[in-house]
C-alpha cells in the first residue's frame, strides 16, 4: 500500500520532470553607463555566475528563470579626454533575478543545436561604491554626490530596481539530458543611478553642510588631475540615457536527476513523453 501511494503521488512530477532542466551560466558581466565610452565591451568586466531553472512548454518554447551573482565596475580614466578630466570611477556587486520565455529556432527533436532569442522581466539590486586617493572605500549613495534628498527635486534613488533581460545565444545537445551553449544578454534599466552619476554637480557648500567634506570629496575628483575648482551646476553625467548592464557567458543545461530517479526508484521511464529530446532517440 505504501509503495502504491508512492507511486501515485510521484508520477506528477515524474511526468513533468521530463521537461524540468537546471542550468548553470558562468561569464562575464559589463556596465554601460556615464563611466564608460562604449556600450558594449569586453574591458571593464568583471565574472559572473547564474544558477536557475527552464521548462520546455513546446517543442520550441521554454519557460526560464535565473538567480545571478556578479559585479560590474568602470573608471573614467579608460575614457575620452573628457571622461579622463571629470576622473570619476565605480563598482558595484550585483544580485539579478529574471523571469522570462526562451524560443529555440530549431526544433531540438530534428536537431543537435539551435539559436536562440529570449525575453523577460527582472529584478536586480545593486550598491555603488568607491576608493578615495588614499584607498579607503565609501558607498555612494548615502553621501548625496548630486544632492539627492536634500536638494529640492532631487530625490533619493532606490538600490533595487527593474530591468528587461534581452538575448539570444545558441545551445548543442551533449545527449538527451545535457546541453551546452553560450549565451548573450543585455539588461534595459530604469535607473541612471547605477553608477551613482546622472546630472549636474551640486553646490559644494550645500553638500558640505548636509553630507559632510568626504561628500564634497568624492563628488568632484577633477581635482585630482588638475587645477579646476568645484564645477558647481556643471554637466556630471546625462540623466536623458539610462544606464545598463550585459553579460557573455558559457551555459551548462542538465536533466540528469529526475531521469536516475525515476530508474532508482522503479517509477516509469516516460522519456517518449518529454517535449524536447534529441535527434537519436526520435528515430
Amino acid at each position: 500500500m505504501k509503495n502504491l501511494l508512492l507511486l501515485l503521488f510521484s508520477l506528477p512530477l515524474a511526468a513533468a520532470s521530463q521537461d524540468f532542466h537546471f542550468s548553470a551560466r558562468l561569464g562575464a558581466m559589463g556596465y554601460n553607463g556615464d563611466l564608460k565610452a562604449h556600450p558594449v565591451t569586453l574591458s571593464q568586466t568583471k565574472p559572473m555566475i547564474s544558477l536557475g531553472a527552464r521548462y520546455d512548454l513546446t517543442e520550441h518554447i521554454m519557460a526560464r528563470g535565473y538567480f545571478t551573482y556578479g559585479a560590474l565596475t568602470a573608471s573614467d580614466k579608460k575614457g575620452t579626454a573628457a571622461m579622463q578630466a571629470r576622473n570619476l570611477d565605480f563598482s558595484t556587486k550585483l544580485l539579478d533575478f529574471e523571469l522570462g520565455a526562451q524560443y529555440n529556432i530549431f526544433n531540438l527533436n530534428e536537431k543537435w543545436w539551435t539559436p536562440y532569442v529570449f525575453a523577460g522581466i527582472g529584478a536586480f539590486h545593486f550598491n555603488p561604491y568607491t576608493k578615495d586617493a588614499a584607498g579607503t572605500q565609501y558607498f555612494l549613495k548615502p553621501l548625496s554626490t548630486e544632492g539627492q534628498g536634500f536638494e529640492p527635486g532631487v530625490p533619493n534613488y532606490s538600490l533595487t530596481q527593474f530591468s528587461i533581460p534581452l538575448g539570444f545565444g545558441a545551445e548543442y545537445l551533449l545527449d538527451e539530458d545535457h546541453r551546452i551553449g553560450l549565451e548573450f544578454s543585455y539588461r534595459t534599466t530604469f535607473t541612471d543611478y547605477l553608477d551613482d552619476v546622472s546630472t549636474t554637480y551640486v553646490s559644494d557648500a550645500d553638500l558640505l553642510k548636509y553630507r559632510g567634506p568626504k561628500a564634497v570629496e568624492l563628488a568632484y575628483r577633477g581635482d585630482e588631475v588638475s587645477n579646476r575648482p568645484y564645477p558647481v551646476g556643471d554637466i556630471r553625467g546625462n540623466p536623458k540615457q539610462k544606464d545598463g548592464y550585459y553579460y557573455v557567458a558559457l551555459t551548462y543545461t542538465f536533466r540528469f536527476w529526475f531521469n536516475k530517479y525515476k530508474e532508482t526508484s522503479g517509477l516509469p521511464g516516460g522519456k517518449r513523453d518529454s517535449k524536447v529530446g534529441c535527434p537519436a532517440n526520435r528515430y
